[in-house]
């Protein structure tokens, strides 16, 4: 009986430890995307947001609007903020840019133009004046 008792258990431990390896948690899938693929993985989605922060020195809340409901945080599908506007404008011209001038290989490399060619860290684009 002992025996049968340490095999069941055994056997049920095994079981639950498998399956922790197979169980795959449901990613969230972002939802209002205009721009950026909709397939895109929370992950990249994560790393483009924090390159624009970076980019223009800013935080969620420059192009994310509060959640509206009172809650804390913010409704980061909403397009109560009109800079999210402003933010995928200038992703699509970022990408005419490259698509048209910077598709080729140079020495290997691919080189393009990203938010902080032009913003530095600032929320202003420079301007570029002529003589």
């Amino acid at each position: 009986m002992k025996n049968k008792l340490i095999t069941l258990c055994t056997l049920f431990a095994l079981v639950a430890g498998l399956s922790a390896f197979n169980y795959k948690q449901e990613e969230k899938k972002a939802t209002n995307l205009k721009v950026l693929p909709k397939n895109i993985s929370h992950e990249e989605l994560e790393k483009t947001m924090k390159s624009f922060n970076m980019a223009l020195g800013v935080k969620c809340n420059h192009c994310h609007a509060p959640k509206a409901n009172g809650e804390k945080g913010l409704d980061f599908a909403s397009d109560a903020n009109p800079k999210k506007d402003v933010a995928r404008e200038m992703m699509k011209m970022t990408n005419k840019i490259n698509k048209k001038w910077f598709k080729h290989e140079y020495e290997g490399i691919v080189h393009n133009i990203a938010c902080n060619t032009c913003h530095n860290g600032k929320t202003e684009a420079f301007t570029v004046v002529k003589p």
